[in-house]
């Protein structure tokens, strides 16, 4: 297996059992789901035009294969209140809404990215980060909560995203094309 593929997959393989299992509540079938993912990331990989977009790409087709799953389980269910068909009706808002934050992510300085990347995604608690950075713990929690800020800014101050009287975010409104 190509290298980079594999530290890849070995970056997403945890998060991704963790929204599997979220999903379908059993772990065998989280392993099947996952396998499956797998073996369309591997095939498909070379289709990625944009590398920025990885992350979210990955999580389509997981998606993607959880909803295979259901159909081919002949399962009228419901994941998290929405309708399986339902899920497609929200997807365009998803994908505008994640590149917004990819791109808002992409704007902050590298460190408080790095920061922010490693804790979000890739799960790392403080402490880890404080480790892998080599820097104190009172430094790490003082990056990620400076990082979560610095991000926070950016997206309130999009045009598009709606805010109540405190400044939280209550809506998002894709760009028009």
């Amino acid at each position: 297996m190509n290298t980079q593929i594999q530290e890849i997959w070995t970056d997403l393989y945890q998060e991704l059992k963790k929204f599997i299992l979220s999903k379908v509540k059993d772990i065998n079938a989280t392993e099947d789901i996952l396998q499956d993912v797998f073996v369309k990331f591997q095939l498909n990989i070379h289709t990625l035009t944009d590398c920025t977009k990885l992350t979210a790409w990955v999580y389509q087709i997981t998606r993607n294969t959880i909803a295979d799953h259901y159909r081919k389980t002949n399962l009228d269910v419901k994941i998290d209140g929405f309708d399986l068909a339902e899920q497609h009706i929200e997807e365009p808002l998803y994908h505008s809404l994640s590149n917004c934050i990819n791109q808002k992510i992409n704007m902050l300085p590298d460190k408080y990215q790095q920061a922010i990347l490693l804790t979000y995604l890739n799960d790392y608690s403080q402490l880890e980060l404080a480790e892998k950075l080599n820097i104190s713990y009172s430094g790490a929690k003082t990056r990620v909560q400076r990082g979560r800020e610095k991000l926070k800014d950016l997206i309130l101050d999009c045009p598009n995203v709606e805010t109540d009287n405190k400044g939280n975010l209550i809506a998002y409104e894709p760009p028009k094309k």
